[in-house]
């Protein structure tokens, strides 16, 4: 009967029509241009129409929506890529497939951050932004009802050859038979999803902020869209730049650089400090080197800072570490001085700081490298969004003394020119607020410098070498004054230039520097006698790298990373360098490792040590740090000042 025959075409038009909403899901879009890949979502939302029996036709903004539906998932795709890569750790993998790993993050990172900046160019776009008048040429979307077009008017249409469906670059299926049982002919050479509503662009995003407000919609109009008998005819004009150019252009590194602020809620999330990481190792990068200043604006360091500072102030002098659950692990870090392509490279290497892996920088993040107020900022930002799993003691580099002398001063104000002096500043007063040292489980004790003197013992005086001090405890280190920028030489305070500048040394006793005039050195009784009195197993302290221990017979020069300074009955002490290839400004390198401690519970007396390579070093005429001068030590200049500077950047 006829209205069993037309059922049965309902339901043969359903069956074909799913077969295309699969076929499209399954295809790949690398080799098709912008207006081709709107074509086939047309195709897909008209296909799932008919499936759904939808009555209403498919506008040009039920594709742009489902476009931005895809594009939104794909990015949350990317942003959980990126959060599962940055967790992963990267040790024992060989160098090529530690690059392939980075290369994967780099690409799901260039995806959040959706960085093309060659926008859609809309296609008859209404003035009103509505839905397109009578004018335009109807475009069916679903039922089972077919409207009726003229033969003529259909041969008038390019593309249309012998009702077939011609697709561009043979990954998509032909339907072949107007008014024949439609048959699907598979010929894919590539297939990369089968999520249905996943359509595969894969490597970047095609329409460009479709989620922002106020955004220009980026609508694309079909010329041709109908159903004839049991085939779907689909027509379109090519007129845009090929997909994949658009993506490898929003990817490349001569992109403009996002500007970062600060969220409106006054709240950062994960994806945040990725992703004000990921813009400031970009912002050095070769050709692209931008104005730091542009990529971290003056109100972005005010308030990080300020958020920053606020939690540190409320820390003791000698914070607790808590770390006790049995999935749970404490990376200890020893010096960056201001190589932050080496920090992000440690990142990589043991993962970023999460719930159960906790961190504890030892201090000295600026000076000696260009990028010290990178690394400053960046472990600012992980303190503010894990201020229980982040900790960051102070070094004697945090001070005005050392960043005087030693760069940091004029990096930041060649970073900010007219605002350089305010943010340098703002860095000084939050040096101020960092704790001094850390117990990590009631068992190991980390701390930038070494041990001191007790409140008792702390007017200095001009005793020699061989007279010796008492020794100082926690309760002596609670009670010191940190908010002081330069760490006083004489007076009740003179623990915080101990706790600073003190070093080990193989001979007992603890007696005042002779030659470095700060801090004191101790030897292995003054280590075993802390450790046993403080119910501790372990000390971590940095300060010393391989320029220092070059010329001391008693230590080796630590082109490991670390050294073992101290063993005694109730633990050890060691020495721990995290700056590799260290230092990056200055006429001679140590081609050192660097090296982070791994600290796990129940075995807290028992570290593992872990090195890294640096990143490789780029020499370049950067035009953010062109006039930047960096002090190897006091009275050397290793970039000159007159404006024309080459300096180090790295990638």
């Amino acid at each position: 009967m006829p209205g069993e025959d037309m059922d049965h075409r309902k339901e043969r038009m359903k069956s074909d029509c799913k077969k295309i909403m699969d076929s499209i899901n399954a295809m790949c879009f690398e080799n098709l241009n912008d207006e081709q890949v709107h074509s086939l979502v047309m195709m897909r939302e008209i296909a799932r129409g008919v499936v759904e029996n939808r009555a209403g036709k498919v506008s040009g903004r039920d594709v742009k929506q489902a476009l931005s539906s895809s594009i939104d998932k794909m990015v949350e795709s990317c942003r959980n890529v990126v959060s599962i890569l940055g967790r992963v750790s990267c040790e024992g993998l060989g160098e090529e497939e530690f690059q392939k790993l980075m290369r994967m993050k780099e690409i799901a990172m260039g995806i959040v951050l959706k960085r093309s900046n060659t926008p859609l160019t809309p296609l008859g776009e209404q003035a009103d932004g509505g839905d397109d008048d009578g004018n335009e040429k109807d475009m069916y979307s679903g039922g089972v009802e077919v409207e009726s077009r003229s033969e003529d008017d259909q041969n008038e249409r390019q593309g249309v050859v012998d009702g077939e469906i011609h697709m561009w670059n043979g990954y998509v299926p032909i339907i072949e038979g107007a008014g024949t049982e439609s048959k699907m002919v598979e010929d894919y050479r590539e297939v990369v999803s089968r999520d249905e509503d996943a359509w595969n662009v894969g490597r970047g995003s095609v329409v460009e902020g479709t989620r922002d407000a106020g955004h220009q919609e980026q609508t694309r109009r079909v010329e041709g869209l109908m159903f004839e008998d049991d085939c779907l005819v689909v027509v379109s004009e090519f007129e845009t730049q090929d997909v994949k150019s658009e993506v490898q252009k929003s990817l490349s590194p001569s992109a403009p650089q996002i500007s970062i602020s600060w969220p409106s809620d006054d709240v950062i999330n994960l994806d945040w400090v990725q992703v004000m990481m990921f813009s400031i190792a970009q912002s050095s990068c070769g050709e692209s080197s931008s104005r730091f200043c542009d990529v971290i604006p003056v109100p972005l360091v005010d308030k990080l800072i300020d958020t920053a500072s606020s939690i540190l102030c409320k820390e003791p002098n000698c914070v607790e570490v808590d770390c006790q659950g049995e999935d749970s692990r404490v990376v200890v870090v020893g010096d960056i001085y201001g190589q932050f392509p080496d920090l992000l490279r440690l990142f990589e290497h043991a993962g970023l700081p999460s719930d159960n892996q906790l961190y504890v920088f030892n201090g000295n993040y600026v000076d000696r490298g260009t990028r010290g107020l990178d690394v400053f900022l960046v472990l600012l930002a992980w303190k503010v969004l894990m201020p229980s799993r982040v900790y960051l003691l102070r070094g004697n580099h945090e001070s005005r003394y050392c960043t005087f002398l030693y760069g940091f001063e004029e990096e930041v104000k060649t970073k900010y020119g007219y605002h350089g002096e305010y943010v340098y500043s703002k860095c000084l007063n939050c040096f101020k607020e960092l704790p001094l040292a850390s117990v990590i489980a009631n068992s190991v004790y980390t701390t930038h410098g070494g041990l001191f003197r007790s409140g008792t013992s702390s007017r200095k005086s001009k005793r020699k070498r061989e007279e010796n001090l008492e020794l100082g405890s926690l309760e002596d280190l609670s009670k010191v004054e940190r908010s002081l920028i330069d760490a006083p030489d004489i007076g009740p305070n003179v623990l915080l230039t101990d706790v600073l500048w003190s070093d080990p040394s193989k001979e007992d006793g603890l007696v005042e520097k002779t030659f470095r005039e700060r801090g004191l050195w101790w030897g292995p009784d003054c280590t075993e006698a802390f450790l046993r009195q403080s119910n501790l197993k372990l000390i971590i302290r940095s300060h010393e790298g391989p320029d220092v221990r070059e010329n001391q017979d008693d230590f080796g020069d630590m082109p490991s990373g670390y050294s073992v300074d101290h063993v005694g009955e109730s633990g050890k002490l060691y020495t721990l360098f995290s700056a590799p290839d260290y230092p990056q400004c200055g006429e001679k390198r140590y081609n050192n490792k660097g090296v982070y401690a791994v600290l796990k519970p129940l075995d807290f007396e028992s570290p593992s040590f872990h090195s890294f390579k640096d990143v490789e070093r780029l020499q370049t005429d950067a035009d953010g740090d062109k006039d930047l001068v960096i002090v190897d030590k006091p009275g050397s200049v290793t970039a000159s000042s007159a404006g024309a500077a080459s300096v180090i950047s790295f990638c």
